[in-house]
């Protein structure tokens, strides 16, 4: 059907925003954002004391080259998803073989979102990092509503697409 088509098109449009405006906005507000990684990164403000805290990264160049890894991905994740959603545009009235062959840079790009926001952020940074004890510092919440929003669009856009009807294909 068209409109599921339209909607699969538009939510990966959407992520596409969302990346690229949480890196744009650690670029511009670099300094903040920098200090979340420096305190998560050094342990700082975990609870004192705490067995992991000898995983400590305590070195200026070690948070800056995280930090800018972190942008770095997220530029990529909006990068390959703006791919998969002008891919998903172009062949929205295509055959169900050619719309499903475009779903594979969405993929790609949530797996991406999904290794940065999961893995970077809830295991080495909640768990390795023990952000979670952290009252000030502690982004676990927000990386969950990243990638649990990642993974709700991407097992939509993975229900099957039948093909479209003379209609949809040349009217609608």
């Amino acid at each position: 059907m068209l409109t599921t088509r339209l909607a699969k098109t538009a939510m990966v449009a959407s992520t596409v925003l969302f990346a690229l405006l949480v890196a744009a906005n650690n670029l511009v507000d670099y300094e903040s954002n920098y200090r979340f990684v420096r305190h998560v990164l050094s342990m700082d403000t975990t609870f004192p004391g705490n067995a992991p805290a000898g995983r400590a990264f305590t070195a200026p160049a070690v948070w800056a080259a995280a930090y800018w890894a972190i942008i770095a991905t997220e530029a990529a994740i909006g990068a390959l998803l703006a791919y998969a959603a002008i891919r998903l545009a172009a062949s929205v009235r295509s055959g169900a073989a050619r719309f499903d062959a475009a779903k594979k840079y969405a993929i790609a790009g949530i797996g991406l979102g999904f290794l940065l926001w999961f893995t970077g952020f809830m295991v080495v940074g909640g768990e390795w990092f023990a952000m979670w004890q952290s009252k000030a510092w502690n982004g676990q919440e927000a990386a969950f509503r990243f990638y649990m929003t990642l993974l709700a669009v991407v097992i939509f856009l993975n229900q099957p697409d039948g093909e479209l009807d003379a209609w949809s294909r040349n009217e609608g």
